[in-house]
């Protein structure tokens, strides 16, 4: 069996492609951004009014207000569009034996992270207008100790049939 271009020395011997994809790029608004969109309005909206008593004290001291004011809107705004773009810059394989997820970001660089499929990893399937897949998890540190970060394919045009390849994958496996 020949090994597509690009994945040779990643596959191992007699490992096939059985689906390749890309999750939605879409900006999506989730309840948990509104809190975030709130304290960044309410921070850009102080340095605004700082900004504005600043310069009527005349010189460009009101200037270093600028810098609050683009982070107050950056906490604002920043997390549903980081999510977008950082979907932009993300494409997902699934194989016979592992589900791969390559991404392509500015400081972070180029990275491809494989997850074995096996008949004991567990699969967590949301159903929604793009299906997302879920078949692993990390920890991020939190202020008070971390938080479970799930790992998958997000947010799938064609969901529902990339899960039935992964239950083929994990009947062919067990």
């Amino acid at each position: 069996m020949t090994v597509p271009a690009g994945w040779e020395g990643i596959l191992d011997d007699g490992e096939s492609i059985l689906w390749q994809g890309r999750p939605g790029t879409r900006v999506v608004w989730r309840v948990a951004h509104t809190a975030s969109l709130l304290f960044g309005l309410a921070f850009a909206g102080f340095a605004l009014f700082w900004m504005i008593m600043a310069s009527q004290a005349g010189g460009g001291f009101w200037m270093f207000g600028l810098i609050h004011f683009f982070v107050g809107l950056g906490v604002a705004f920043g997390p549903p569009y980081w999510s977008a773009w950082r979907r932009r810059h993300t494409w997902y394989t699934l194989t016979d034996r592992r589900a791969f997820i390559a991404t392509d970001l500015p400081l972070q660089g180029r990275k491809l992270k494989s997850y074995p499929i096996d008949a004991k990893t567990p699969l967590d399937f949301q159903d929604g207008e793009k299906p997302s897949i879920y078949f692993a998890h990390t920890y991020r540190r939190t202020k008070n100790g971390s938080t479970r970060v799930p790992i998958g394919f997000e947010r799938l045009v064609d969901g529902e049939a990339v899960y039935k390849l992964f239950r083929d994958v994990q009947r062919k496996a067990g």
